[in-house]
């Protein structure tokens, strides 16, 4: 076998890369789109996850339209770890 040199594995990243984004083009809305790169921005995990999770269910055939803003919200929502609440009392 032979070994990639670091150009062709950068090469294939890019092209895995711009074949993500065009499944997303495909799943999401241009406003659904954009929540999901601003929250790449903040949370680089979360959007890979919300990612490998759109094109999971768009490849098994279970979105039948694009997602929208408000369902992108819906979808974050149910995968986000809920957060605690605290609750300080004086007395």
């Amino acid at each position: 076998m032979a070994q990639s040199s670091p150009e062709e594995d950068k090469q294939k990243e890019m092209e895995a890369r711009m074949m993500r984004e065009q499944v997303l083009r495909v799943l999401l809305t241009p406003e659904a789109r954009q929540r999901l790169t601003n929250i790449r921005m903040v949370k680089p995990e979360l959007a890979k996850a919300v990612e490998d999770y759109l094109i999971t269910m768009g490849s098994q055939g279970k979105l039948n339209k694009a997602l929208t803003d408000d369902e992108l919200k819906q979808l974050l929502a149910s995968i986000q770890k809920p957060k605690r609440d605290f609750k300080i009392s004086y007395k």
